[in-house]
């Protein structure tokens, strides 16, 4: 367990991190007492820094949704990051390439919340009840830690490593899919580099954010209509390169493009 001083230090070392775009030294190595409960509490400092200088949450992303991450990482639960506003990509913009670190992509199948979520008793048909909508998704992560070299609590302190988000414009109602088989397949540069499926994601995506209703809702968090859930990828992540064009297409759910620049 960290104090609260040290704590601050490192959230202000993240957010340095990704604003100078200078990678730091695994945090798990500086500080080997780091717990989960630090790293949460890190990833919340710049959270609500970023909240007071305007930003708005707008979703949450789950990360470690694969029972292979999770036994890579030594954890028996996915981990949880913020959606900002001012993290969304779009479809018909290129993303500036230099803006980040190591950026990879992650093909998703996105939650439109039509309504709110309880909160600890969250199950998973609460989860269908309240889903106004899927969407194609490609997820941007980053990390602000060297070559990705990351531990558990180096990922969460920094927000889960995510960095941007994109949906594409097909919207499907639960009732018309089933999420548990969604065929998806991720093209870069109109060659194939990943396909999966939708079950992936802890075998059925709604459990994903039905845990995710109910972990943030022990920090007095709710997920509220309109918002945003990315509940894990349904495919390895495949780093970027200056240039590269990415399609991802989902059986029954449309398509979703990002496009990156070549400074």
């Amino acid at each position: 367990m960290l104090s609260n001083e040290v704590r601050h230090q490192l959230a202000a070392e993240l957010a340095a991190a990704e604003r100078d775009r200078v990678p730091l030294t695994p945090l798990v190595d500086r500080h080997p007492g780091i717990d989960v409960v630090d790293a949460y509490e890190i990833q919340l400092v710049n959270i609500r820094g970023r909240l007071d200088a305007g930003a708005k949450v707008v979703g949450h992303k789950v990360g470690l949704s694969s029972k292979a991450m999770q036994q890579m990482m030594g954890v028996d639960e996915p981990d949880y990051g913020h959606l900002l506003a001012d993290m969304q990509v779009f479809e018909d913009v290129p993303v500036e390439t230099a803006k980040y670190l190591f950026p990879r992509v992650e093909v998703e199948v996105g939650f439109v919340l039509g309504k709110d979520l309880p909160g600890a008793d969250c199950t998973e048909e609460d989860v269908l009840d309240a889903t106004i909508a899927y969407a194609p998704s490609i997820e941007l992560i980053d990390t602000r830690i060297k070559n990705w070299q990351i531990g558990l609590c180096d990922t969460i302190a920094d927000n889960a490593s995510s960095a941007g988000w994109v949906l594409g414009k097909e919207r499907v109602a639960p009732a018309d899919l089933d999420i548990k088989a969604i065929d998806a397949v991720l093209t870069r540069n109109g060659e194939v580099v990943a396909e999966g499926r939708s079950d992936a994601v802890l075998g059925d995506p709604t459990i994903g954010v039905a845990w995710l209703a109910r972990k943030v809702a022990s920090f007095g968090v709710r997920l509220k209509a309109g918002d945003i859930v990315l509940p894990g990828s349904c495919t390895r992540a495949i780093d970027v390169r200056p240039g590269d064009e990415f399609h991802a297409e989902f059986a029954g759910l449309g398509s979703v493009r990002l496009q990156f620049d070549r400074p």
